[in-house]
């Protein structure tokens, strides 16, 4: 099972990118692709839509802090909308 979830990185562990990974790496381990970043201290987030909608699609489970980031990106409109067009 693939989920969506932060890898710390940059200097001091400071940043988050947000990734697609299988459910039994570990959080520092090989990602299958990096979808955004989040930066808590500036507030800053960047997503890839296309590729974060395509692991939705397919199953793949955000988690709670991503599922967080995701709602206030308004992400899941953009989801349900590409769902009824399908």
């Amino acid at each position: 099972m693939v989920k969506l979830r932060l890898k710390r990185c940059g200097r001091k562990q400071r940043i988050y990118r947000i990734v697609a990974i299988d459910v039994r790496s570990r959080r520092e381990g090989r990602d299958l692709r990096k979808v955004g970043f989040y930066d808590p201290i500036k507030n800053q987030t960047y997503l890839n839509v296309p590729a974060i909608l395509y692991f939705l699609e397919k199953g793949a489970q955000p988690t709670e802090t991503v599922n967080d980031i995701f709602k206030k990106a308004e992400l899941f409109k953009e989801f349900q909308i590409n769902q009824k067009k399908s």
